[in-house]
């Protein structure tokens, strides 16, 4: 095992298809590098020497032969276990730096740790003795763009030599600098071949192949020549590559990505700001219209509530026939006895409405009056503001009295004017105001209940009507008693007089539960229009990612290179699409309270705010970040490092 090669290439062809026609690049190439050589890989431009060197540093596959790194077949390995190999084994130095442009030297250099999963501590402390050894003590913060190119190089064999790996892939390393800087680059990759790396290098300059131990010449994708120029010093393989090796990787890849989508965010902060826009118009509008849509329903049974829940209303009509208590006469004085004797009812009150004109003066009204029995304030709790309501006596004579509402009294007398004692007309006959009703506000269904006059049932048949029935009977049941066994008692009661089901009764609960079920119905609409929005500021993200994928398609390749497995990759870009959705959602959920309390403050509507809305807006809107970054992230962790490296 001592013995064995470092790495051996058997008959490794590649070949690659280019419009439609193969084109092969490197042809039966066999090469055995031991550990401690520094080998040179000559050749002209195009002669397949950087496809080998891909090969070299698992960057790229053999279409054909076998290549072995201590004996290991690589095309048995799976795509992460190549990235450990990039990561432990390989130190890529390029032409081109391949620098991240938005890390300072610093945090280049200790890249390739995060993969490994040094503590940020120890790899911090790492990448600053290797920048000061390698005399960038004092760019350390510096960013490329701030560096000549000789310093960029260096700073790129620290992050070449951050995981102690054991190979030095230098790909045309002096190809960018002048002459000096070539020869102070060449100087550091001798030493570093002294302290027991090995080093390959390819070149196209005879000069800087000079340098290496052996000279391999290559030439339209085969090896022309070898040439042995010195004899490597023999290392000890157990000491190449002594670093410290963490189990927990997970925590240092999350932290990194943490920083480099914070980093994404701010440095395209008018992009981000609008790719946020769709997520925050999204939650704002969940958590304002689920506000606005409990405001109102908690208005609409507030509303029902107040005329009572422990009301039962026995309407003309069989059940579920449509306009049918217009055509039957079902109640009539004499049915309201024997209603009252059914255990249970508390109270009864007969009603009928019927709209008419009003007159007072020389003013005219058209208001709802509505024939009543003397029991109407404590059935309805709804008692006079001032004077009195009619009593049992006034509707045994017939009297002429009436008792008026709020909106009435407003539009028809002067303000200040007390109607109390003054004569109206109603149709041709004249009735004594003897009392005011307190303000009870509008119906559900927005009738104004306050645009009412009440008069004695009696009355109003025989002045007003024209008929003896009633439209409808309230009943009140007794605090202890059981609706539904009053309601069942009512039902026989009434099949017994009318010998047929020609009425209906209704339960005030049920009426509060089935406007419950519709507006929540509503509010679930709003909802859903709502979540539109959530999924169009998606759409959005998804789109921006997959922008941002593009424009950093080499920053992937640089990533992979160096060791980051598919699954880091993806996990980078889907914390971006996450973080912008999570940040997007709690500003969506200041501006829907603020949005929401502006509307109130506006328009008057009442507002509940709960916290469930909030919560699922929120969660949406993180779901969102994953579901839509998930293709881009995807998209990411599935490039080819070689074509991703390739570009500009």
């Amino acid at each position: 095992m001592i013995n064995q090669p470092l790495l051996e290439l058997k008959s490794v062809c590649r070949t690659y298809t280019s419009g439609g026609e193969p084109l092969t690049v490197l042809k039966e190439i066999s090469l055995i590098i031991q550990s401690g050589e520094f080998v040179a890989i000559m050749g002209a431009s195009g002669s397949g020497k950087s496809t080998l060197m891909n090969i070299i540093g698992c960057l790229d596959k053999p279409s054909k032969g076998t290549y072995c790194i201590r004996g290991i077949d690589v095309a048995s390995l799976s795509s992460d276990a190549l990235a450990a190999l990039r990561r432990d084994t390989f130190g890529f130095i390029f032409q081109r730096y391949n620098l991240m442009s938005d890390l300072n030297a610093l945090e280049n250099a200790e890249v390739p740790a995060v993969y490994r999963g040094m503590p940020k501590e120890k790899r911090e402390a790492h990448a600053k003795e290797l920048l000061l050894n390698l005399g960038l003590g004092d760019r350390i913060q510096h960013h490329p763009n701030q560096l000549s190119g000789g310093q960029q190089q260096r700073v790129s064999i620290a992050r070449a030599l951050m995981n102690g790996g054991p190979v030095i892939l230098a790909d045309e390393p002096t190809g960018a600098l002048d002459s000096q800087g070539g020869k102070e680059v060449m100087a550091i990759l001798v030493e570093l071949n002294k302290q027991g790396h090995t080093i390959i290098l390819v070149t196209h300059d005879s000069t800087i192949a000079a340098y290496a131990h052996r000279i391999v010449k290559i030439a339209d994708g085969s090896i022309t020549s070898e040439e042995q120029q010195k004899k490597a010093k023999s290392i000890n393989q157990a000491q190449i590559g002594k670093t410290i090796k963490d189990a927990n990787a997970g925590t240092a890849v999350i932290g990194e990505a943490l920083k480099m989508a914070l980093r994404s965010l701010i440095n395209n902060r008018l992009r981000t700001a609008l790719t946020m826009l769709g997520i925050i118009i999204g939650v704002a509008s969940v958590v304002a219209l689920m506000a606005i849509g409990n405001g109102a329903k908690q208005d609409v049974i507030e509303r029902i509530q107040a005329m009572g829940t422990d009301l039962l209303t026995i309407e003309r009509g069989p059940p579920a026939v449509r306009a049918s208590g217009e055509i039957v006469v079902s109640f009539l004085p004499e049915d309201l006895p024997f209603i009252a004797n059914v255990p249970g009812v508390s109270l009864v009150d007969p009603e009928t409405e019927l709209s008419t004109l009003l007159r007072f003066g020389n003013q005219d009204l058209t208001v709802t009056a509505v024939g009543a029995g003397e029991d109407f304030p404590k059935v309805h709790d709804w008692p006079p503001q001032t004077g009195v309501f009619f009593t049992a006596e006034h509707v045994k004579r017939y009297a002429q009295v009436v008792v008026l509402g709020q909106t009435v009294v407003t539009n028809l007398f002067q303000e200040g004017t007390n109607p109390l004692g003054k004569y109206l007309l109603i149709g041709n006959a004249p009735f004594l105001v003897i009392g005011v009703l307190s303000s009870k506000g509008s119906t559900p269904r927005g009738d104004d209940l306050d645009n009412s006059v009440w008069l004695p049932y009696t009355t109003a048949g025989a002045r007003i009507f024209g008929q003896r029935f009633f439209k409808h009977i309230i009943v009140r049941v007794k605090p202890d008693a059981n609706m539904t066994v009053v309601q069942a008692g009512l039902h026989t009661l009434l099949m017994h007089r009318h010998r047929k089901e020609d009425f209906n009764i209704r339960n005030m609960a049920d009426t509060i539960a089935t406007a419950n079920e519709t507006q929540n119905t509503l509010t679930y609409l709003l909802a859903a229009i709502a979540v539109i929005s959530l999924v169009v500021g998606g759409i959005g993200v998804m789109n921006i990612m997959l922008v941002s994928v593009t424009e950093r398609t080499r920053e992937i390749g640089i990533r992979m290179a160096i060791g980051a497995r598919s699954f880091d990759v993806m996990f980078q870009f889907l914390t971006e699409a996450v973080l912008v959705c999570f940040i997007g959602g709690l500003a969506g959920i200041l501006v829907g309270i603020g949005g929401g309390l502006a509307v109130s403050a506006l328009a008057g509507w009442r507002l509940i705010f709960t916290v469930a809305p909030v919560l699922i807006a929120f969660t949406c809107a993180f779901l969102t970040g994953i579901l839509f970054g998930y293709l881009p992230a995807q998209k990411a962790a599935h490039l080819d490092p070689i074509e991703a490296l390739s570009r500009d």
